[in-house]
């Protein structure tokens, strides 16, 4: 018998794929509606703690308070203004709006049921597949791009692993990249006492509405910037409020670059991983409920507002029947 399985139900109005590794006693489970993760179980000496901070109720995967686990593509966090140029042509993602209502934010499927393409259960892992064709010409205002994306999570000895490959299926170079944002939960305290370590050698510096500054100033080396949002060497979160991006990620012998979160209380740890990109981490200070009770990191192909970024050019840049795939993750432990 494997020890790994899956399980397809339903929590109210919502599909759902459900995850399980028997021998750790973890499971994991995710809804079609915007392939997001709504909880990830561990059980520790006989308890089930809930190390995810995701949906309660098939309600809120609809509305999804504060996009908990969001799959954020074909751009991840902000495009400024909801404007942006590429190949010469400029874009507006939001025609008509003016003023504080225009925004742009964690693209276009969070709100997309997919499909599932895919489920496999062995002895190593349980995984599934989902898949969309939603991204396509005349369907989201500003983005006249036909990208197909598949986004599959392996449940495995390690813990849950993510894998995004974006196919651009149009005849002409798109810009895009991947995002996830996931919000973890180690214990039952606020943040607090927690503490974090975010592997990275410089800090984005961004304007008063969380868009990254122009060019190389962008970049603030974290031995000049404030001392409480370095977290190179892990220590408790405290009083802080965070709400920043981590650039020049510094990598493990495993190619990966690892931000670490735990509850010495607990004795929970999880580690967040990936092989590229930037990591963006946020004390949910300003969330819809459970304010200061989980951490969201975020593991990012390139930072918010890259559409608009020479510097992130070619990063972005798709093109016709090109392939590009992100992978990232998260680690469990427990001491």
């Amino acid at each position: 018998m494997n020890a790994f399985s899956i399980e397809q139900a339903r929590l109210g109005t919502q599909d759902i794929v459900i995850l399980r590794d028997a021998a750790r006693e973890r499971s994991v489970r995710f809804a079609r509606h915007g392939a997001a993760l709504i909880s990830l179980e561990q059980t520790i000496g006989g308890t089930v703690h809930q190390l995810a901070d995701g949906y309660r109720d098939a309600a809120e995967i609809e509305s999804r308070p504060s996009s908990r686990y969001a799959i954020m593509a074909p751009f991840a966090n902000r495009i400024d203004d909801a404007r942006y140029t590429f190949n010469g042509q400029s874009y507006d993602l939001q025609p008509g709006v003016q003023g504080a209502e225009r925004a742009a934010r964690h693209g276009f499927v969070r709100g997309v049921d997919f499909d599932i393409a895919a489920l496999h259960a062995d002895a190593q892992s349980a995984q599934v597949t989902f898949t969309t064709s939603v991204i396509r010409p005349g369907k989201f205002a500003g983005y006249p791009f036909a990208i197909d994306l598949a986004v599959t999570f392996a449940l495995d000895a390690s813990g849950l692993s993510l894998v995004a490959r974006m196919r651009n299926v149009g005849d002409k170079a798109a810009p895009c990249f991947f995002g996830w944002h996931p919000y973890f939960r180690v214990g039952d305290s606020s943040v607090d006492t927690w503490e974090l370590e975010i592997p990275a050698t410089s800090f984005i510096r961004m304007n008063a509405d969380a868009i990254p500054l122009a060019g190389t100033e962008a970049y603030q080396p974290l031995d000049d910037a404030p001392r409480a949002l370095d977290f190179r060497h892990a220590k408790p979160i405290g009083a802080t409020k965070i709400d920043n991006a981590y650039a020049h990620l510094v990598y493990g012998a495993d190619g990966r670059a690892h931000a670490r979160l735990r509850d010495p209380a607990s004795g929970i740890r999880i580690s967040v991983w990936q092989e590229k990109g930037v990591t963006l981490a946020f004390t949910a200070d300003t969330v819809t409920r459970d304010v200061r009770r989980s951490v969201a990191l975020e593991p990012m192909e390139s930072m918010s507002n890259a559409f608009n970024r020479p510097d992130c050019a070619d990063a972005i840049r798709l093109e016709p029947g090109a392939e590009r795939e992100f992978r990232c993750g998260v680690e469990i432990a427990v001491a």
